[in-house]
C-alpha cells in the first residue's frame, strides 16, 4: 500500500508491519512521518487485506519522538497556526490508530520516549524487551504531559494517579515497572520480542476478525459511557455477532469436533 525512505511497511499473510527506519536518530519521527503514518491508519480502516498490524522500531531505539532538530528547531521559526495544524496532524495519528478496528500491536525493542511512548500507548497490546523503557518527557522539555491523547489514554491504562505521577514527572519507566504498573502486557528477552508479536499477531489475524473489531471498537466507546449505556449498546453489538456467520462456524466446528475456520464476517 504505502511505503517511505523513513519506515518500512508490509504485508505478509494478512499482517502489517510498519517498522521506524531511522536507527541513526533512534528512529526519530519528522513531519513526513507522522503524515504518512495518519494517512497510512486511515487508509487501513478499508483495507480487507489486513488483519493486524504490528509496530516495531530498527536498532536500539522503538521511536525516540519528534526529530529534534527537524521538527522542534523548525517549529520554532513558525507562527501558532502553524504549530496548531503540526498538533492536531500528531493528534489524527493516535485518533486513526483508535478508530482502526484492527488489533494493533507495539513491539517496543528499546527506547519510546515523547511521541513514541504514545504511539506504543495507542497501540491495543504492548510488548516490551527487557530493556526497553518508557519516557513521556514532555514535562521535561517545557512542555505539557497532555500531548497527542497522552493524558486520555494514559490514566486508562495505569490509574489516574500512576499517569499524574508519569506525566508530571517524565522519568524513563523501565520494562519491568512498565509490566507491573500495566503499561506494557509482557516482558521478554530481545532475542524473543518479535517472534512473540508476530505469534501473537498470528493468533489475532487467524481469529475472528470481524469479532475482535468490534471488540476494540467497544472498548473504545464505552471509555466514556454510564454503565447502562454499556450494557446496552454491549447487547446490540452482541446480537449482531451472535447472527455473524463466524458465530455459526464456530458452533458447526464445535458439533463436529474440529477446529474452528473464521472467515472475518
Amino acid at each position: 500500500m504505502r511505503a517511505t525512505l523513513d519506515f518500512g511497511y508490509e504485508v505478509v499473510d494478512g499482517i502489517a508491519t510498519v517498522r521506524f527506519a531511522r536507527p541513526e536518530v533512534l528512529n526519530a519521527l519528522t513531519f513526513e512521518i507522522y503524515a504518512d503514518l495518519r494517512d497510512l491508519f486511515a487508509e487501513l480502516r478499508t483495507n480487507d487485506e489486513v488483519a493486524c498490524v504490528v509496530l516495531a522500531g530498527e536498532g536500539r531505539a522503538f521511536c525516540s519522538g519528534g526529530d529534534v532538530h527537524g521538527i522542534i528547531g523548525e517549529l520554532l521559526e513558525r507562527d501558532m497556526r502553524a504549530h496548531l495544524e503540526f498538533a492536531r496532524m500528531t493528534g489524527a495519528v493516535v485518533m486513526n490508530m483508535r478508530l482502526l478496528d484492527k488489533p494493533i500491536l507495539a513491539a517496543i525493542n528499546g527506547t519510546a520516549a515523547g511521541a513514541g511512548a504514545v504511539i506504543a500507548l495507542a497501540a491495543d497490546l504492548r510488548l516490551a524487551a527487557e530493556g526497553a523503557s518508557f519516557s513521556f518527557l514532555f514535562s521535561r522539555v517545557g512542555l505539557t504531559g497532555a500531548d497527542m491523547g497522552a493524558a486520555y489514554l494514559l490514566p486508562k491504562i495505569v490509574g489516574l494517579g500512576r499517569a499524574s505521577e508519569i506525566l508530571l514527572f517524565g522519568d524513563k519507566i523501565g520494562a519491568v515497572e512498565c509490566e507491573r504498573i500495566g503499561l506494557v502486557n509482557r516482558v521478554v528477552p530481545a532475542d524473543q520480542l518479535l517472534t512473540t508479536a508476530n505469534e501473537w499477531a498470528r493468533r489475532l489475524a487467524d481469529g475472528p476478525t470481524f469479532a475482535l473489531g468490534m471488540t476494540k471498537r467497544m472498548l473504545q466507546n464505552e471509555l466514556a459511557m454510564d454503565l447502562a449505556s454499556a450494557i446496552e449498546s454491549e447487547a446490540q453489538a452482541q446480537a449482531l455477532l451472535l447472527m455473524g456467520e463466524d458465530h455459526r462456524l464456530f458452533y458447526e466446528a464445535f458439533r463436529d469436533k474440529r477446529p474452528p475456520r473464521f472467515r472475518g464476517r
